[in-house]
């Protein structure tokens, strides 16, 4: 039997989804067995319009020293306890899949790379944001240095605490978008990922994975992400 092929939102007009919209909302209300499965439609559609409107060229705002939170007052929040013990003499991030240059990549090596900084806001799916200092290398440029195939759809990565997530490619080579070892002037602390965390300033807090072990570059993702796949939005851009 023939599969269904999958949805083509790009053939849908605006009139279309406007139409939609009323019948879709009686669903999800008055249907609770059909909740699921709209909220899922739904978060698919989001995630598909948001990386339709994604731009390399649009940034995310940054701000002046003076609005940076001091760091006892920039929250916590982690998946398995503040700190999972990295080894940080010993650490190396594996870069694998299709690169022309994988290996394991040590923090020397990462920080020998241009370095960035940045204030830009760092917002949490529970609902507070703060504005940090970051520094550390471009993602993009690391991706440079292993040679990735940029016409690679994802980035996937492991984390010491077992977090972990993935970006679209475009996303990964945003230009703020860091692989971060510095904040706010100082090595990253652990409670806040040292040795290595992704910021990303165009997502919401929960794409910015802290203590980094690996990064695949792939077409496949075997895993979305953690809160991902617990049913929040994958893309979620900013």
């Amino acid at each position: 039997m023939r599969q269904p092929e999958p949805p083509d939102y790009g053939r849908v007009t605006r009139r279309e989804l406007l139409k939609l919209a009323p019948v879709l909302g009686l669903g999800a209300f008055a249907v609770p067995s059909l909740q699921p499965h709209l909220v899922g439609r739904g978060l698919e559609f989001s995630d598909w319009a948001a990386a339709r409107w994604f731009r390399s060229s649009h940034l995310a705002p940054t701000f002046p020293d003076a609005a940076v939170v001091s760091l006892d007052r920039f929250p916590l929040n982690s998946y398995l306890a503040h700190d999972p013990g990295v080894d940080l003499d010993a650490w190396a991030l594996r870069v694998d899949g299709e690169v022309s240059s994988p290996g394991d990549y040590s923090l020397a090596r990462i920080r020998a790379l241009p370095r960035v900084e940045q204030n830009t806001r760092h917002v949490c799916v529970e609902g507070w944001d703060v504005i940090g200092n970051f520094a550390g290398a471009r993602l993009s440029t690391l991706l440079a240095l292993a040679g990735a195939d940029t016409s690679a759809r994802f980035l996937a990565f492991s984390c010491a605490d077992d977090y972990y997530e993935s970006l679209d490619m475009a996303t990964a080579l945003h230009p703020q978008s860091l692989l971060c070892y510095d904040m706010h002037g100082a090595a990253l602390a652990r409670e806040h990922g040292a040795p290595l965390r992704l910021i990303l300033p165009t997502k919401i807090g929960y794409k910015s994975a802290k203590y980094l072990t690996s990064l695949t570059v792939t077409n496949v993702l075997e895993r979305r992400g953690y809160w991902a796949d617990q049913g929040y939005s994958w893309f979620y851009g900013l």
